[in-house]
């Protein structure tokens, strides 16, 4: 999900394991220079969908070693988690949704398209009705990591298993 630490822990990651960190949602604002939001704005989400998946597979070819960090939507399209899976590891960061929401609140919620705008109460409402929704496809990931135990550390040995 979106602020779960997916970006930080990537990196950290990556660096502990010596692979490349690729953050998919930079990959593809970089290739179609044009920011998520305004992707979403000019072209709609759908369209953003179709690019992600192909930035995906690039992605997933070009590197042999690396962490990826999705967006919070990305398993949820297509049949990405099945792709994702087939080609490497997946985590699911497991964050409460009353924890996701300080996050992001603390982050800014301007750069997000899907949450711009929304006052605390509406992204509470928003981040629960998403996450279940998207918890189907979180659930199919290789392993899941509760927030409570999720450091670096901890990931390199769910990975290393």
């Amino acid at each position: 999900m979106m602020g779960s630490g997916k970006t930080t822990l990537g990196r950290q990651l990556a660096a502990r394991l010596g692979y490349t960190f690729v953050d998919l949602d930079e990959y593809l604002v970089q290739r179609q220079g044009q920011s998520i939001a305004q992707i979403f704005e000019r072209q709609g989400q759908e369209h953003f969908r179709r690019l992600e998946r192909e930035a995906l597979e690039e992605v997933v070819q070009k590197y042999t070693k690396a962490v990826i960090s999705t967006g919070g939507g990305a398993p949820c399209f297509f049949d990405n988690i099945d792709f994702i899976n087939q080609h490497g590891i997946s985590l699911y960061l497991e964050v409460p949704v009353v924890q996701l929401v300080q996050r992001l609140l603390a982050q800014g919620l301007a750069q997000r398209p899907l949450l711009a705008g929304k006052s605390p109460e509406e992204l509470n409402s928003y981040l629960s009705e998403t996450l279940v929704l998207r918890k189907q496809f979180y659930e199919r990931a290789t392993h899941t990591c509760p927030a409570a135990n999720a450091s670096a550390e901890s990931l390199v040995q769910v990975v290393k298993q």
